[in-house]
């Protein structure tokens, strides 16, 4: 399965899984990031330290640690 941390710029990726913790993962979908939300990459940071996506009308910037953890697949 795909991570978020390895899509590029411009992609657009369907949410799979959130293999988090409970408190993050309820950080996720306070952000709309949850089963089946679409979301778009917008930026990564030189050597994937970051990660700017766009879910819905947020833009919300993640750690590499933190998008790891986000299995997607393609829209």
């Amino acid at each position: 399965m795909k991570k978020l941390l390895d899509c590029n710029k411009g992609e657009e990726v369907k949410v799979v899984k959130l293999n988090a913790e409970y408190d993050l993962k309820q950080r996720f979908i306070s952000f709309g990031i949850m089963k089946n939300a679409k979301i778009k990459v917008l930026e990564q940071a030189p050597r994937k330290k970051t990660i700017e996506i766009k879910v819905g009308k947020m833009r919300i910037a993640l750690r590499a640690e933190e998008a790891q953890m986000i299995e997607v697949e393609e829209v």
